[in-house]
């Protein structure tokens, strides 16, 4: 009787055990959130069980991976601008679930948000974090036409523009040197053109841009004020795409557009200013108003100009390895000749009164300069992803990056 209520014991106890088991079995669903017409990878997009409210986000390269119990969920994905989806999934094993997600047609209805003070301190996962699209920068009003990334980030709160029409950014009293500025996951040294007017960073080429104004991650290492994560565009993987737009102060071109389509994806801008083009009248106007009759005459030369070349060729392998290089080259120039001829008449003395006599006889003097300044970045990474298992997801790169400058005066008679 006691052997018997022993086993009886022992297999409900197996029973409970078994059953509690797999109501706390999980599984992990996995995948890329990527743009329904472009095939774009998305960066900030919320992905939520809605039995649970837990959720993750999808990184700078699309990725997310979130773990659920077992049984059918319902995933809700949302990110401004695009509709929301919501997917339904039985888990019974570890899903690689790959999500495209629509562009919002229609116009964006007023609402009301009401909320509650959020979690802070330690307990947040990333604090001091402000994630700024490059569709909503582009809504702010330009300077000359050219939107400009850095003024935009003036406006957020904690940040401070310094000296008024300049590119410098002042995080939460910290100076304009103290910030880390990165493309694709590359610092830039030198991020100002038109000594200071304007940033290198064209808009065309970008889609994704971040502020940490503290608590930086730990892949950034340390710095004093902020870090500027800006992050390019991979290109349209379906159809080809192009704009070009004129401005007061510069020109830019943008093209993109698969390789292959579904695999291989190629994104290249470029811009350059013509201030050099308008100075040539302005400095033939002062030219001729400095010569002279008499042979004398004092003439000026050079010009300014900047440019930038913002290219990117993204291939996705077939299992869902991606392989990125990403290219930035952009320098100002500026170049100063000066060219100065001066007369002057050759006087004869007379040994016994040292009287000085015009001979009639004219020489000439004549001074040359030329000024040639030089300056700018040069970018290059290579990243690949590699989703090692649901849980574990590697994003290796190696980087070059350069700052040049370059000055030369030469001076001749």
């Amino acid at each position: 009787m006691e052997s018997r209520t022993i086993k009886f014991i022992a297999v409900l106890a197996f029973m409970c055990l078994t059953a509690i088991n797999a109501a706390a079995q999980k599984f992990t669903v996995s995948g890329y959130v990527t743009d329904a017409s472009s095939g774009e990878p998305l960066i900030g997009v919320a992905i939520i069980d809605k039995a649970t409210s837990l959720g993750t986000v999808t990184g700078n390269s699309g990725y997310y991976s979130i773990s659920l119990e077992a049984g059918e969920r319902t995933l809700l994905v949302s990110c401004l601008g695009y509709d929301e989806k919501a997917i339904r999934q039985t888990l019974t094993s570890n899903v690689t679930l790959n999500i495209s997600v629509k562009p919002t047609a229609s116009e964006l209805m007023g609402a009301t948000v009401t909320a509650h003070s959020t979690v802070s301190g330690a307990r947040t996962t990333q604090m001091s974090a402000v994630e700024v699209p490059v569709s909503q920068i582009k809504t702010i009003p330009a300077l000359g036409g050219e939107v400009d990334v850095i003024k935009a980030l003036q406006l957020l709160p904690g940040v401070q523009s310094g000296t008024e029409g300049t590119a410098g950014i002042y995080v939460r009293g910290g100076g304009a040197d103290e910030n880390l500025l990165m493309m694709d996951g590359v610092p830039l040294y030198n991020v100002n053109h038109l000594y200071g007017f304007f940033s290198v960073f064209n808009a065309d080429a970008l889609k994704n841009v971040t502020l940490y104004k503290g608590s930086f991650p730990a892949r950034f290492g340390g710095h004093l004020s902020s870090v500027i994560d800006v992050r390019m565009n991979d290109g349209n993987e379906y159809e080809y795409h192009g704009s070009a737009s004129i401005g007061l102060i510069s020109s830019k071109i943008n093209f993109e557009g698969p390789i292959v389509k579904g695999k291989t994806t190629f994104n290249i801008s470029a811009r350059r200013t013509y201030l050099d083009l308008v100075a040539k009248p302005v400095i033939a106007s002062i030219n001729k108003k400095h010569k002279y009759t008499n042979g004398d005459y004092e003439k000026l030369g050079g010009g300014y100009d900047f440019y930038d070349i913002n290219a990117k060729i993204t291939h996705r392998f077939n299992n869902g390895d991606r392989l990125s290089l990403s290219i930035y080259d952009g320098d100002d120039r500026a170049k100063v000749v000066t060219d100065d001829v001066c007369s002057y008449e050759i006087m004869s003395v007379n040994p016994s009164t040292w009287e000085l006599t015009p001979t009639g006889v004219k020489s000439y003097t004549r001074e040359t300069s030329d000024l040639k300044w030089r300056w700018g970045n040069y970018v290059s990474a290579i990243r690949w992803n590699h989703e090692i298992s649901p849980t574990v997801y590697v994003s290796s790169s190696a980087s070059y990056t350069q700052y040049r400058s370059y000055l030369s005066v030469d001076m001749w008679d």
